[in-house]
């Protein structure tokens, strides 16, 4: 059993669906999350410059994070372009948005580095694509810390 207990309600919550589930199941339920991540909003669509590239992925992704305010308890939202053809890499961006996305900066900071490994996906996916969704965690980590000042 996956140790939980320093995940907020929502990261909890992804992780136990996930631990529950065969590793076909968890296959699934990663292309799953990728069906749910938004579309960027016009202001980035237009602006795909605004937005950070995360080589450690082997797909192309890109990130912006917006904090309303400063301090550790300013709201964060996440916001992602992924190409529908590259499903895992848009699974882990979704799974990091749902995850992550309204919560404060201090909770976004919290977030443990290794919860990429707590989704059991080890024997489903290889170490790079899973490298990737640390990469994500870590550009989003510094730019709320940059622009929330915690």
């Amino acid at each position: 059993m996956t140790d939980t207990s320093d995940l907020t309600a929502a990261l909890r919550g992804i992780v136990d669906d996930f631990n529950a589930l065969t590793t076909a199941d968890r296959l699934q339920l990663l292309l799953e999350f990728s069906t749910g991540l938004p579309e960027l909003p016009e202001r980035y669509a237009a602006h795909p410059e605004l937005l950070e590239g995360v080589p450690e992925c082997q797909s192309p992704i890109f990130l912006a994070v917006e904090v309303d305010g400063s301090g550790p308890d300013a709201p964060v939202h996440l916001f992602f372009s992924a190409p529908a053809e590259a499903p895992t890499t848009r699974g882990f961006a979704g799974i990091l948005y749902e995850g992550l996305n309204g919560l404060t900066a201090a909770d976004v900071q919290a977030v443990p580095n290794d919860i990429s490994d707590r989704l059991g996906l080890a024997e489903a996916v290889s170490p790079l694509r899973l490298r990737g969704m640390a990469g994500m965690l870590g550009r989003i980590k510094r730019q709320v810390r940059e622009k929330s000042g915690t």
